[in-house]
Parts: C-alpha cells; sequence; structure tokens
C-alpha cells in the first residue's frame, strides 16, 4: 500500500499561531512498536478520534509527519457549524429528502457533542455557543432561502427566516433575506485538538511525531504500516485520519480539492455584530465571517477548485485584498485591514456530505475526508462512527457516510 501523499497545507501565518501553545509531549518513534490502533494524523480529526478510542479503553498510537496540529487544522477558521454546505433542498435532490433530514440532523449531534465533551473533559479553547446568519447570495435568493427555511422547519430545526428589514434592525447588515440557526459553536482549532490529544494521552495514548507513513499491508489479522524511518508498526486497526492527503487505494472519486484564503483583523470589539453570530452566504463562492474573543474578525473564502500549491500561496495578496474589500462591502462600519493572512487546501465532497468509514477493499482500515467547510463538525462525526465501529457497535447512520453509498 502506497504511503499518504505530501504537500504544504497552508502558507501565511494563522491568528492562532499568534500565541504560544504549550501541547502534551510527543516523541519521535525510535523502535519498531505494536498498538491495538494506530491513528495517522495528529489534526483535529485524528485528535477527536484518538480520544474516543482512548477512552473506550482502546490501545492508541498517533503518528503525524509534521507534529501536533501543525498542519490544516491550524489554518481552520473553526466555524463550528451543523449546517452543511449544501442546502437541504438542493441536497434533497442528490440523496432524497429522508436522507438528507439524517445527515443534518447527524451534522447538528455532531457539533453540539464538541462543545459537550469539551466542557466535560475540561478543555480550554474559547469554546462559545453562537447562533449563525445564512445570507442571501447569488446561490439561494430570499424566495430560495424560505424554501430553506421551511424544509429546516419541517426536519425539526429552530431557525427563524428573516426580512431584509429584520436583518438591517437586528444586525445591521444589508441582504434580501437571512436564516438565524442556533446551537452553534467558535473555538480556537490548535487548542481544541491539543486539548483533545492532551486528554488521550492521558489515558495511555502514545503520541509520536514527527513520524511520516511510507506504506502499509492490511488483512483479516491486522495491519503492518511502515515508517519512513525504517520502522514497523503493528496495529490490529488503522484509521486514516489525514485530510485529502489519502493513500491512493483509498477511493476520493466522490471528492475534490479547494483552496481557501482567510484573513484576520486587528482587535476592535466595539465593532462587532450583535450576538457574534457567525456569518456566512448562500454564495459561491461565499463569504464568512466571525469574531474571537479578543475582538479580531475572522474572515474567509474567495475558494476555487484548485490543489497547485505555488498558484494558491501567489494568489494570497490578490486574495487578501479582495476579503478586504468583501468585508467592508459586508461590514462597512469595521476596519477591513488583514493583521493575519493565510491559504489552505481541504477535501470537499460533491454532495457536501463526509466520507467516513471502513475504506474500501482495505481490510481493517478506516478513513474520513471530504470535509468541506464543517472540518471540525465532521471530525466529531467520524470520531463517534468509527470509535462505534472499531468497538463493535456499528453507528445507525454509518451507511449514510460510507465510501460506497
Amino acid at each position: 500500500m502506497t504511503a499518504t501523499r505530501t504537500t504544504d497545507l497552508r502558507t501565511g501565518t494563522t491568528v492562532w499561531e499568534a500565541r504560544r501553545l504549550r501541547g502534551p509531549a510527543s516523541e519521535p518513534l525510535r523502535r519498531d512498536a505494536r498498538t491495538g490502533v494506530l491513528v495517522v494524523g495528529a489534526g483535529v480529526s485524528g485528535a477527536l478520534i484518538a480520544q474516543a478510542l482512548a477512552e473506550a479503553g482502546e490501545d492508541v498510537m498517533v503518528i503525524d509527519r509534521r507534529g501536533l496540529a501543525k498542519g490544516a487544522t491550524a489554518a481552520s477558521t473553526a466555524l463550528l457549524q451543523y449546517e452543511l454546505d449544501e442546502p437541504m433542498i438542493r441536497l434533497a435532490r442528490k440523496r432524497g429528502i429522508e436522507a438528507t433530514r439524517r445527515i443534518w440532523r447527524r451534522s447538528r449531534l455532531a457539533v453540539a457533542a464538541i462543545g459537550e465533551r469539551a466542557r466535560r473533559l475540561g478543555i480550554d479553547a474559547d469554546i462559545h455557543e453562537r447562533c449563525s446568519l445564512y445570507l442571501a447570495g447569488d446561490r439561494l435568493d430570499a424566495r430560495d432561502l424560505e424554501r430553506e427555511w421551511a424544509e429546516r422547519k419541517r426536519a425539526g430545526f429552530e431557525v427563524e427566516l428573516l426580512s431584509r428589514r429584520d436583518l438591517k434592525d437586528r444586525f445591521g447588515l444589508s441582504r434580501a433575506a437571512a436564516i438565524l440557526a442556533f446551537g452553534n459553536y467558535e473555538a480556537d482549532p490548535r487548542r481544541l485538538a491539543l486539548g483533545f490529544l492532551k486528554d488521550a494521552a492521558a489515558r495511555g495514548a502514545r503520541l509520536h511525531c514527527p513520524v511520516e507513513l511510507a506504506g502499509f499491508e492490511s488483512t483479516a489479522r491486522g495491519v503492518t504500516a511502515r515508517t519512513r524511518e525504517g520502522l514497523t508498526i503493528r496495529a490490529r486497526e488503522l484509521v486514516l485520519a489525514t485530510g485529502y492527503e489519502m493513500p491512493e487505494d483509498v477511493p476520493a472519486d466522490a471528492h475534490e480539492i479547494v483552496s481557501t484564503w482567510a484573513i484576520a483583523t486587528r482587535p476592535q470589539p466595539r465593532n462587532l455584530w450583535p450576538d457574534h453570530c457567525l456569518i456566512w452566504e448562500a454564495s459561491d463562492p461565499y463569504l464568512y465571517a466571525r469574531a474571537t474573543t479578543d475582538g479580531r474578525i475572522v474572515c474567509g473564502g474567495e475558494d476555487e477548485d484548485f490543489a497547485d500549491v505555488a498558484t494558491r500561496d501567489a494568489l494570497l495578496p490578490r486574495k487578501t485584498k479582495a476579503l478586504e474589500r468583501k468585508l467592508a462591502r459586508l461590514m462597512p462600519w469595521v476596519d477591513p485591514r488583514a493583521e493575519f493572512a493565510w491559504t489552505g487546501s481541504f477535501g470537499a465532497s460533491r454532495d457536501g456530505a463526509p466520507s467516513i468509514g471502513r475504506a474500501p477493499g482495505l481490510a481493517r482500515v478506516h478513513a474520513c475526508l471530504g470535509y468541506g467547510g464543517n472540518g471540525t463538525t465532521f471530525s466529531m462525526m467520524a470520531a463517534q462512527m468509527i470509535a462505534a465501529d472499531i468497538g463493535g457497535r456499528p453507528d445507525p447512520d454509518a451507511e449514510l457516510f460510507a465510501f460506497q453509498r
């Protein structure tokens, strides 16, 4: 089996890197090893999966070629939402209305679990519950948003439909309409990942970085992984939590690689909007914004469907200016100038839902990819489903997110 693909997942300085953090201890792997479950990837997906497995009593080892939370997780803007990139009225055309409702409901449960588990474990990652505003745009206009609102209501979600006047009076924003939703979160993604890794380590998980997977062989009896350093790790189960850096043998036909850009302004707490709602728009590409606890505005978007790192990085100055202009148009009263700017790549699926579960044709190998704009939410979903499967308790929603669905 080939190794995972290698690429530069992000470029620039993210706002989360402004604070020096002390994570759990990790060290290079110095000798051959055995473990119950080998988790490849120490970003937020690997952290949540490792914590869930360790809490369930599994013998867990985590390896990462870069370091703890040093990949795409540090580039996340961490709008932790249950709302998928694909609206319900559009997803229903692809998956059917009943499957769509189940997918959205499961996403709602996953985002709630992030806040609940972090509180239970005492993880301090600037986690705050937030409402979200979904603004009318070139993908869904005011009439489409009304249909989307009605479908969400029928599915049991607590949502409000705001008119142009409502939106202006309550939030100072000028759009034709918006859907106001509740029960989402914001967080510092690095602190969140490191917090879950710390809890996993406290329960016995072994963290080894930098260690790069060179390849593996899987059989019905277990998995033998090889590292670039020439060592062997034998495991009962293997979990690939490497984002879109997947081995070529893991099917990704229904996924694509997207490049994105983000900025963070100077602290300006007096310029923030009511309730600090998470804001995003029904456009393609869409703009999204949130506030940080110190009063900065994090704004991202301008996504494009390509993965070439040199092209992506060269666009950073132009995309930064574009985001500043869009933020100024959305909120004329703020200072839109970027104090931090960065770019990164991530995997997205064609229906907005992730692929989670056993990799087809690979015994005892589990994987998760295609997260789109719901990275951390789907990471929790992956942690729940993969831990349940390894523990012999298959998840009732697993077929909705299977690689072959």
